[in-house]
């Protein structure tokens, strides 16, 4: 049985290029006795203003205080990039690639982003400081050791998404402190009216968020990951963290009879190749349904994985739903 990850190792392997530690991620220890998750409440699409203000309590209770709206913003994790571009900013500096997936910036405008060397886990803090920035964001179970060394010279914002509504209350409270209240209030709307479309018709069919970059790899369970946090909305999306001991096995898995299933593939130094292609040497594997009927669906895992943000989350719907017709 293999062993889960826990929340910290989970935001490393979506993001870093460091050696190979990935891992099965668990289920809960009460499940409903038909094995049926519950319905999902519906969503509600109606969207409340978003007041400006340069001091603000966030959405996970820390508190942030800026003498002025922020200008110049280096992010450290794509979330960051994410609500920036929904916002119609482009950060300072990054050290995500996602602004380059075409339905952010795009290749060529990407390139014009400077990008913070030392890479996801440890980005040099004299390089970030170098651009000036109003305002550093990154991922606090990651980057918040980094606050001292920042403190005094710019203000970091650690973020800690887990479902999507963390990602949308992200973006609201971005949309405070930058002033851009119009563009918050318009793309939380537009998630939102795509999600509850997206609910009206759930797929009956059972689904599966698979992660890794070998045969170790990880199952994305809804209380922690925010792209799989969609997935009780459109599908029969059985998997539930049991915490960081708790584990499935392949076994457990077949016995889900899985129909569709979504593989994020996360690259680590020199490792090529795709996941699903270095699990079909697994007998085990090639037994569930998903495998034998051939729907299996490789994806993005910059935006699937990494993105976690309003506009990732909308290009996870459309592909998911897409794929669980």
């Amino acid at each position: 049985m293999l062993r889960s990850p826990s929340r910290f190792v989970r935001s490393w392997l979506t993001a870093a290029a460091v050696g190979s530690l990935l891992v099965g991620c668990g289920s809960s220890s009460e499940e409903p006795a038909n094995g049926k998750a519950k319905p999902a409440a519906k969503t509600e699409v109606t969207v409340e203003p978003i007041k400006a203000s340069t001091e603000l309590t966030d959405t996970n209770g820390v508190k942030i205080s800026l003498k002025k709206e922020p200008e110049r913003i280096v992010c450290l994790f794509a979330l960051c990039d994410d609500i920036l571009t929904e916002l119609g900013i482009v950060p300072t500096a990054t050290n995500s690639t996602l602004l380059a997936h075409p339905d952010f910036l795009g290749e060529e405008k990407a390139k014009g982003v400077d990008i913070i060397p030392g890479g996801f886990i440890a980005p040099e803090v004299e390089a970030i400081l170098s651009h000036k920035p109003d305002l550093v964001i990154g991922l606090g179970d990651t980057h918040g050791k980094l606050a001292p060394a920042l403190k005094g010279a710019t203000t970091f914002w650690a973020m800690q998404p887990e479902t999507w509504q963390d990602s949308v209350g992200y973006l609201r409270d971005t949309a405070a402190l930058t002033g851009r209240t119009a563009q918050g209030v318009k793309a939380e709307r537009a998630f939102r009216a795509k999600l509850a479309e997206a609910e009206k018709t759930p797929s009956g069919k059972t689904a599966l968020i698979v992660y890794g970059s070998d045969e170790n790899f990880g199952v994305a369970t809804p209380e922690g990951d925010v792209a799989a946090s969609l997935f009780p909305k459109i599908a029969d999306y059985p998997w539930k963290s049991r915490g960081v001991e708790g584990s499935y096995s392949l076994e457990e898995i077949l016995a889900k009879d899985v129909d569709v299933l979504f593989v994020e593939t996360l690259s680590f130094g020199d490792a090529e190749g795709k996941l699903s292609e270095k699990l079909t040497g697994n007998p085990l594997w090639g037994k569930i349904p998903a495998v034998k009927n051939g729907d299996v669906h490789e994806v993005n895992s910059e935006v699937w994985a990494k993105g976690r943000g309003t506009r990732s989350l909308g290009i996870v719907l459309d592909e998911a739903t897409a794929a669980l017709r």
